[in-house]
């Protein structure tokens, strides 16, 4: 089973990449990744040396390079989720979103369309193409609204739910027009290890346990669905294996939180941390009172709860509401449902970050250490 990985460096594709070589040992992974601030191989650093894997550094933008992929590598499938994802990002620079959300899917369909043309039963009738989006396409809801179906109508708000949404149109088009067999996936906010610090809850936990601001905007009552990244992980497999050509599952969490919610939460499982709470055996790698030292430039002593840090900071704009998943489809077709809690996840995903403070510090270098720079001081959201 060659399956190319398309942002197989990313926070969501490494954790793919390392799923699937773990628990399917029949798949052979084409890594496909440009390698720009968020694609990070310090994410990959237990599966680069398998014989399972190999990376291709191309950007999905170059149409020939991407034709050489399906080429030299006659792949049986193909797992898409490259993607410019920030929507803050999006806001400053939405000329990055459009390329490479909209053109380098245009380039993929393209090149997987010839490739598949070409191909002769039983591998023609095999063939899949995977396309991995997002909830945010569907505009967001009121409190007491019905939860997103794969049916609801696209309304998307920012520069980065536009183009994803444009993303997604291409591909039915391919379909449509062409017979290519897609499939589409929507899944809500994800979380857990090797996600890029400018994300809420890395964000969260970095920024308290270096004795920094919390910047939550506007009053923290937004509300997200919540999905760890290795049961996303599990759906983009079962999806790939079980669904039907043409077909789109929403995948989700069944767990909708207020932001605020959210950041109260890190503040209290990081106070249990703070305080000793390894020594009742809750998963915790910190030590007394050693959470903050964990992280590489931490301040080293601990003065209470974290929430004294949580500060309120402008709105930015166009900001969604409430997004909420409705998963009915992929559960009672495929069979697929979480397995992790929130509460679970969130300790799994905090203990995380303290114990590899290596990688946070590597991955805040360079360009991405000059963004949140400029971006988040600039709007008052803490010292970087």
């Amino acid at each position: 089973m060659k399956v190319i990985v398309t942002g197989g460096a990313g926070f969501i594709g490494s954790n793919l990449v390392r799923y699937l070589l773990r628990e399917h040992p029949e798949y052979h992974i084409i890594n496909v990744d440009k390698l720009t601030y968020a694609g990070n191989l310090d994410s990959l650093v237990d599966v680069m040396s398998s014989r399972a894997h190999l990376l291709e550094q191309v950007d999905i933008c170059d149409a020939q390079a991407v034709q050489r992929l399906f080429q030299e590598h006659q792949p049986h499938a193909v797992m898409h989720l490259a993607a410019e994802s920030h929507v803050d990002r999006s806001i400053t620079g939405p000329s990055e979103f459009m390329n490479t959300n909209i053109m380098g899917t245009y380039n993929l369909l393209e090149a997987a369309r010839s490739y598949w043309e070409g191909l002769k039963s039983p591998a023609r009738d095999h063939f899949r193409f995977l396309h991995v989006s997002t909830d945010e396409v569907f505009g967001d809801l009121q409190a007491g609204d019905p939860a997103f179906t794969e049916e609801t109508p696209y309304s998307p708000s920012s520069p980065y739910s536009a183009s994803k949404a444009s993303s997604d149109h291409l591909v039915r088009a391919w379909h449509r027009t062409y017979g290519l067999p897609v499939l589409i996936t929507n899944c809500s906010n994800n979380y857990g290890p090797y996600q890029f610090p400018e994300k809420l809850i890395p964000l969260m936990v970095l920024n308290a346990v270096e004795g920094k601001k919390l910047p939550v905007y506007g009053r923290g009552e937004n509300v997200r669905d919540w999905l760890f990244v290795e049961d996303h992980a599990r759906a983009l497999q079962t999806v790939l294996e079980r669904g039907e050509s043409g077909r789109t599952y929403n995948i989700g969490g069944r767990c909708e939180k207020k932001n605020i919610e959210v950041v109260e939460e890190i503040c209290d499982i990081l106070d249990e941390f703070g305080s000793g709470a390894r020594s009742k055996g809750e998963g915790t790698s910190s030590k007394g009172q050693g959470a903050r030292s964990k992280v590489q430039g931490a301040s080293s002593s601990y003065t209470g709860s974290y929430r004294h840090q949580i500060t309120f900071v402008t709105d930015r704009p166009g900001h969604d509401l409430r997004y909420a998943i409705d998963d009915t489809r992929i559960q009672q077709e495929l069979g697929w449902r979480p397995l992790e809690s929130f509460e679970t996840g969130l300790r799994r995903t905090i203990k995380w970050y303290l114990d590899n403070p290596e990688w946070v510090e590597r991955v805040r270098t360079g360009k991405y250490r000059q963004w949140m720079k400029t971006n988040y001081e600039r709007q008052g959201r803490g010292n970087f």
